[in-house]
């Protein structure tokens, strides 16, 4: 069986080489916090997995995330691995490869997806092939290694250091914003597990005027615009928003349709991610890798096409989800 902890290690083992070519990169002033950042980061990948396997200690998993929290926040990392080749030498590439460019990215999800539907169900004798509830992820760690490989043959890499230097680079480039987008799905599970929705129904519930469904969409969707913006994350508002005002209220109070609301309501809460910095990997992410001046500039031309698309999503919520 092949088993999501090895997927896991093969990240934990990218990390620190990652760490290993910060230690050594003497023109970084930055060197060592930022191999201490990457190091840290390998082991919560590698350690974190023993959690669930072997009830090891969940306390050293969480002194690990305040560790990185600790360096995060005095600047740590610093920028990765300088340009490997000139900007002559990409539109060169760009020009002799085409559109093969794309192949090795294309590579991924095709794998995942492949993994996640054909494979998942595959037996060897009486055990499954891959571990259980866990195809996709181990489709994409795979399906990362064969798009390296392609790569490598497909651009004639000489160096099998190259792909770790690059990756050093791009990490180097997008920094402590990296792990961000998996911490904050972590955050949204534990507001789930903590009972916020729940607080946040009965405040509603108080607050709400009886008879003016009006007000309830409105709330539903403002929710979970905010609690996107909070946890850049839509996915990690609709639990929340969902067990406070959307089943309780839209849904058994109003008799509204469940899959449009439902639908509908995380159309709402994408308002919320592209207003955010907390959404790193849609804005600060990108802005980092394109090297923009303005980080925020992505954030400041989605705004007006946030707001208004907000406003209809209230609309269509509204008139077409509740029987009159």
């Amino acid at each position: 069986m092949i088993k999501l902890e090895w997927v896991l290690w093969l990240v934990a083992a990218l990390f620190l080489a990652n760490a290993v070519i910060r230690l050594t990169d003497s023109t970084d002033r930055k060197h060592v916090g930022g191999a201490a950042f990457w190091a840290v980061l390998a082991f919560t990948f590698a350690y974190g997995g023993q959690v669930k396997k072997t009830g090891a200690s969940a306390f050293v998993e969480g002194i690990a995330v305040l560790a990185l929290a600790v360096l995060a926040g005095v600047g740590f990392p610093g920028k990765g691995t300088r340009e490997l080749v000139t900007d002559d030498e990409k539109v060169a590439g760009a020009r002799r490869f085409g559109n093969k460019l794309f192949l090795p990215a294309l590579l991924i999800p095709i794998i995942a997806v492949i993994f996640g539907s054909a494979l998942s169900k595959v037996h060897i004798g009486k055990q499954l092939l891959l571990e259980d509830s866990s195809a996709t992820i181990i489709g994409l760690g795979v399906a990362s290694v064969v798009a390296l490989f392609v790569a490598m043959v497909l651009f004639k890499v000489k160096s099998p250091a190259t792909p770790f230097r690059e990756s050093d680079r791009l990490l180097g480039h997008i920094g402590w914003a990296a792990i961000l987008p998996q911490y904050l799905a972590t955050l949204g599970i534990l507001f789930t597990a903590a009972g916020v929705g729940k607080a946040v129904g009965k405040i509603t519930g108080s607050v709400l005027p009886k008879h003016f469904l009006l007000a309830a969409v409105i709330v539903y969707c403002l929710g979970m615009l905010v609690f996107t913006v909070i946890m850049g994350n839509a996915f990690a508002a609709f639990p929340v928003m969902t067990a406070a005002v959307g089943w309780p209220i839209l849904v058994q109070q109003y008799h509204g349709h469940p899959a449009p609301i439902f639908a509908i309501g995380m159309l709402a809460g994408f308002c919320g991610t592209l207003i955010t910095p907390m959404a790193a990997n849609f804005n600060l992410v990108p802005a980092a890798l394109l090297e923009l001046k303005d980080q925020y500039g992505p954030i400041k031309a989605q705004l007006p096409t946030a707001i208004p698309l907000w406003i209809c999503n209230v609309a269509l919520m509204y008139f077409l989800c509740f029987s009159r």
